[in-house]
């Protein structure tokens, strides 16, 4: 019995770590990888200065590269208002895959605009956000390590298992209510 409460609370644990990538691994059918729970402190470079710190990561990425980040969506999901997509953030004219992601977006918490560019689905939400004036805060929650598998090797272009590095953070709006929650997974370094 102890056994299955450990492997219960580890499979809760990693939904919860990977939220909300799990939901598009549960609707393909696929397994979730291996992922665990890093302190900031133990993300090793440079994965350490793109993902630890409270910043959004559209504008993070665009002054690491010093390109603009084009969005590629790879799926999508509208239900009562709240919009989920798993998405790619490429080098703009370069199509290099720099982060996999998905998003849950709670569209009634924004102005009008917003939720149209947003279903749109044309430019990064961090890239509406920043364009729309939208006061905001973002809060990582979670870092993590994750062995590659090929749902991920397949949207950031890579083979075999490599250990990658990511956050899950919440973009608060200035009430302190989240806007969104998103689960960023980065490629390797070169």
């Amino acid at each position: 019995m102890a056994a299955r409460v450990e492997v219960t609370t580890r499979m809760n644990e990693a939904l919860d770590l990977f939220y909300p990538m799990n939901e598009f691994y549960q609707r393909s059918g696929v397994h979730l990888p291996q992922v665990v729970r890093v302190e900031g402190r133990d993300v090793p470079e440079p994965y350490r200065t793109l993902l630890v710190h409270d910043r959004d990561m559209t504008p993070t990425l665009t002054e690491a590269y010093q390109r603009k980040m084009q969005l590629r969506i790879l799926n999508r999901v509208l239900t009562d208002r709240v919009f989920a997509r798993e998405i790619i953030l490429e080098i703009e004219g370069h199509g290099k895959a720099v982060v996999y992601a998905a998003i849950k977006v709670y569209l009634d918490l924004f102005p009008p605009e917003a939720p149209r560019l947003i279903l749109e689905g044309k430019q990064a939400f961090g890239a509406i956000l920043q364009g729309q004036g939208i006061i905001h805060s973002s809060r990582p929650q979670a870092f993590i390590r994750v062995k590659a598998d090929d749902v991920i090797n397949h949207a950031l272009g890579l083979t075999g298992r490599s250990e990658l590095y990511g956050r899950r953070s919440a973009l608060l709006n200035s009430s302190h209510i989240p806007l969104a929650q998103v689960l960023e997974i980065l490629p390797p370094s070169n």
